[in-house]
């Protein structure tokens, strides 16, 4: 069956005002280097189950982005309901807390075209300087630490995500950058 690409985030359970940005205080603030330890070492066990690949990752304050290949809708089901609950089980740990971690259920949606893969690597691992440029904060000329963009095309046995399979993946989103680039 042919393998098909998506983007995935989840979200943090919030408490309080609708429209606040503050997150359970129990649950933590997911960009803190022992939750990336963490929350990074839980990819590295669930890269490849259930058919489903962890391709790439960005971790942020709240919420995760996520680059994923599935060989189907039921893999990307399971590995997603695995790869939840190893997160949550993981933050409640760290925490020394209970209850639930997630807001809602992920959101999905395929990449089928170079340039939506192009721009969902772009956003997926750009997406913590493009706030930190907002918040005016140095951080943004910098590679983010909690995205697995230090991983790209170098996905080796110790890395928290799976080399890509799909050409999409692999070469095709360059092709969309490279045309993107000499239109110039």
């Amino acid at each position: 069956m042919k393998k098909t690409q998506l983007i995935l985030r989840f979200r943090k359970r919030k408490r309080g005002k609708v429209g606040r940005p503050r997150t359970d205080a129990g649950a933590g603030y997911m960009r803190k280097q022992r939750v990336v330890f963490a929350i990074e070492e839980a990819f590295r066990i669930a890269r490849a189950r259930f058919g489903m690949r962890i391709v790439h990752y960005s971790i942020q304050g709240n919420h995760l982005h996520l680059i994923v290949e599935a060989e189907d809708r039921e893999s990307l089901a399971k590995g997603m309901q695995g790869l939840a609950i190893r997160i949550a089980k993981t933050l409640n740990r760290l925490f020394d807390r209970a209850g639930h971690v997630w807001a809602d259920r992920y959101h999905s949606h395929v990449l089928r075209t170079r340039r939506e893969v192009a721009n969902a690597l772009r956003y997926v691992l750009g997406n913590f300087a493009r706030h930190a440029r907002q918040w005016g904060e140095t951080a943004a000329r910098f590679a983010d630490e909690c995205s697995s963009i230090r991983y790209l095309g170098l996905a080796g046995e110790a890395a928290p995500v799976a080399a890509p399979r799909t050409w999409l993946l692999r070469i095709g989103w360059r092709s969309d950058v490279d045309t993107r680039h000499s239109r110039r």
